[in-house]
């Protein structure tokens, strides 16, 4: 323990631990407007999909969902209060975002609800983790920061392996959880920040298909990018939620479309 506090307090700083951000802080103003585009992409999909702009305005929500774990990594002093609450919207969202967004599968109904009602729910719950939603990827990207930030290189390169051997079973993937952690890294100097974020957000979105501009064929992960206006001007609107409000809607928000799916425009 002496010797990891004597690291700690080494007269070169860690350059990987920035003590604020010089992007834009108004946090609360950019999760509204990610949870206005995840509602879009989600409602898209299931409700209307015969509007692909939806999908396209839902591409924003991930990439400023990305910069807010970022922040919330720089001014937090209890980065597992974090991942406690994060970990919390995960474990109760996980079976209403398989079922609302229609990632149910015949293993998740393999036992009977009538015959065995207690064991039918348990294998419900665990076989929807084949499929685990947004909140992973982003508990994952805060893990990471953590081992950054606290220098713990092992936990570091297990935890990297570890979201490199899931990156086929989590949303974005290996990619998603890097953007997290280059917004963390670059957060100090918005002018280094922006083209590293950039440069990455490009590269993602040419490595996919579906669109073409110019004779350059680019996947739906490029319109990503129209989210960096939103992350680095700065705003000041003083607008206060509860931190609560933000963790609720997650699983809320599936529970009416789901209700919508089934039960009024059918």
């Amino acid at each position: 323990m002496a010797s990891k506090n004597k690291r700690r307090d080494m007269v070169i700083p860690w350059p990987f631990a920035p003590s604020e951000t010089d992007l834009n802080k108004d946090t609360d103003l950019l999760k509204i407007i990610a949870m206005v585009c995840m509602f879009c992409d989600h409602a898209g999909k299931v409700l209307l999909p015969q509007y692909p702009i939806m999908r396209v305005i839902g591409r924003l929500a991930f990439p400023i969902y990305a910069y807010c774990i970022a922040v919330g990594c720089i001014y937090t002093h209890d980065v597992f209060r974090y991942l406690k609450r994060l970990a919390l919207v995960a474990i109760i969202s996980q079976p209403i975002y398989c079922l609302a967004l229609e990632h149910a599968s015949r293993a998740m109904f393999s036992i009977s609800f009538a015959e065995h009602p207690f064991r039918a729910a348990i294998n419900f719950y665990v076989q929807s983790w084949h499929y685990p939603s947004i909140m992973l990827t982003l508990a994952f990207g805060l893990l990471v920061i953590w081992t950054i930030r606290e220098r713990e290189m092992l936990l570091l390169i297990s935890m990297l392996l570890l979201c490199w051997w899931t990156q086929g079973k989590i949303n974005y993937g290996f990619r998603g959880i890097m953007l997290i952690v280059l917004f963390y890294l670059f957060s100090m100097k918005w002018w280094l920040s922006l083209p590293v974020v950039l440069a990455y957000m490009v590269w993602w979105g040419l490595r996919g298909s579906g669109y073409t501009l110019f004779e350059v064929r680019f996947g739906s992960q490029a319109f990503a990018i129209l989210a960096l206006p939103f992350i680095y001007i700065h705003m000041n609107t003083g607008i206060r939620v509860n931190k609560w409000f933000f963790y609720f809607f997650y699983p809320a928000h599936m529970v009416v479309i789901y209700f919508l799916k089934h039960f009024v425009l059918q």
